[in-house]
């Protein structure tokens, strides 16, 4: 963007801890942290707030749509909108229709998707979604490779990069996303599945117990000589 572009762009916005400010909104995305109690309490707030035709979306990686619209009594407008990571750059948007939603509220979270710019795909509300379904396993898998194979983060990303084409490796996509969002997402999938490749490694629980969570935390699987703004 030009400087006049960014300008006119940061005036559309306005920032409020007040959930009151949302009364009037026609969609609210969440994007709060990845545990269902708190998406449920905040759902719930929500539909005494906004009004009877607002749509409800979550952001949600991992957890079911279906049981976030459990906290409303119209769980018809609640659909997730799944962006990836970092969001102003990756183009997917996964729109999530849950049991009870809507054709009207999948529609318009597809048009809104479609406004923003992004590349937005419909799915049914199961776990992991689509990418998230085959990603996260795989990059269990990779971080698995790291300790069987004796290879180093740098050489596994070398190898998914130079010889599978990815254009991030597994070691520098999970310090993106963060540590703990790729255990807890690894957890909640392997909660619904118990496939045993879900289940998030040793490695990387250790990893984020010590506190080592990629970029935010300036340690995870490489060292970072700065964290980048959140």
């Amino acid at each position: 963007m030009s400087p006049a572009e960014r300008t006119s762009a940061l005036d559309l916005l306005s920032l409020t801890t007040e959930l009151a400010d949302f009364a009037d909104c026609d969609i609210i995305i969440e994007a709060i942290v990845e545990d269902l109690g708190a998406k449920l309490e905040l759902f719930g707030a929500l539909e005494g707030i906004v009004r009877p035709d607002a749509i409800l979306a979550t952001n949600t990686s991992a957890l079911s749509v279906t049981e976030i619209a459990a906290a409303v009594s119209t769980p018809e407008r609640v659909v997730g909108m799944h962006f990836f990571n970092p969001a102003p750059l990756m183009p997917l948007v996964e729109i999530v229709r849950a049991e009870l939603s809507s054709e009207e509220a999948v529609e318009a979270a597809f048009a809104v998707g479609e406004r923003l710019g992004k590349q937005p795909i419909r799915c049914h509300d199961t776990p992991g979604f689509i990418v998230n379904r085959v990603l996260i396993p795989l990059l269990n898998d990779c971080i698995r490779v790291l300790d069987e194979a004796r290879v180093s983060p740098e050489d596994l990303d070398t190898a998914m990069t130079a010889g599978a084409g990815w254009p991030m490796g597994p070691c520098t996509l999970v310090d993106l996303v963060g540590i703990d969002v790729h255990v807890h997402a690894s957890e909640a999938l392997y909660g619904k599945l118990r496939e045993p490749r879900m289940a998030p490694p040793a490695r990387i629980v250790a990893m984020k117990n010590a506190g080592l969570l990629g970029r935010k935390s300036g340690r995870g699987f490489y060292t970072y000589s700065e964290k980048p703004l959140s």
